[in-house]
């Protein structure tokens, strides 16, 4: 009996270490993936990106189209260091893509605020909820089919706004993106936390994915309410 309880004990000790594992490198690697994400974000400013200059429709379908290329690719070589390089490479184009809306803030007379303001809750956010899911360890696998169908409600409304443009509906979606994808680090820390992804390339994107989409939608509320063009 007490060799059984040894080798239970010795188990679990090593199902911790390996979750620990996947975390700790989760976070360093997502501290990377801001790297290219800011320089992508810069260079695209200095530029005057804009990915969405032509027909909103099309320009949103290319965007999907090399998302996922991106994504997927990140997936098939998640086991080896390609992955790592395909998951930067995506964070590098992701800046490049939140040029856009930073070039819309910094057209308010308060856009640097703004854009701190932004970045500093969405940095709150995550903190709090990460901290949250990993010190609980309270498993939030539950909220999982629950996400995904709010997630594909929501893509379908975005699609739909961007042949419409309606403003309400615009402020609508940004205020559920936020709750949405915050809800998703709960879900996607939990998972870590709980043995449910032992990957840390995967990991770190889909909280990538969490913390930028807040980012921008929070971004998004705050030029509508507090932006001031003075």
């Amino acid at each position: 009996m007490s060799q059984h309880y040894d080798v239970m004990t010795s188990q679990s000790i090593r199902v911790a270490a390996q979750q620990n594992r996947v975390l700790r490198n989760t976070y360093l690697l997502l501290a990377l993936s801001m790297v290219p994400t800011v320089i992508g974000a810069l260079i695209g400013v200095k530029m005057r990106f804009s990915f969405f200059a032509g027909s909103p429709g099309v320009s949103f379908l290319m965007f999907m189209g090399v998302a996922f290329a991106f994504m997927w690719g990140i997936e098939r070589t998640k086991n080896s260091g390609l992955g790592v390089l395909l998951l930067l490479g995506f964070t590098f184009f992701m800046g490049l893509m939140l040029s856009r809306i930073l070039q819309v803030a910094l057209g308010f007379s308060n856009g640097g605020t703004l854009i701190a303001t932004a970045a500093g809750g969405t940095g709150a956010i995550f903190f709090t909820l990460a901290s949250i899911a990993a010190v609980t360890k309270k498993d939030f696998g539950f909220m999982g089919k629950f996400l995904f169908v709010g997630l594909v409600v929501t893509l379908l409304a975005m699609v739909a706004n961007w042949f419409f443009m309606i403003p309400a509906l615009s402020l609508t979606i940004s205020a559920v993106c936020v709750l949405l994808f915050s809800a998703y680090i709960l879900y996607d820390i939990s998972r870590i936390v709980n043995g449910g992804e032992n990957n840390y390339i995967s990991a770190t994107l889909a909280v990538y994915l969490d913390i930028y989409n807040i980012f921008v939608h929070l971004l998004n509320l705050l030029m509508a309410f507090t932006g001031s063009r003075d």
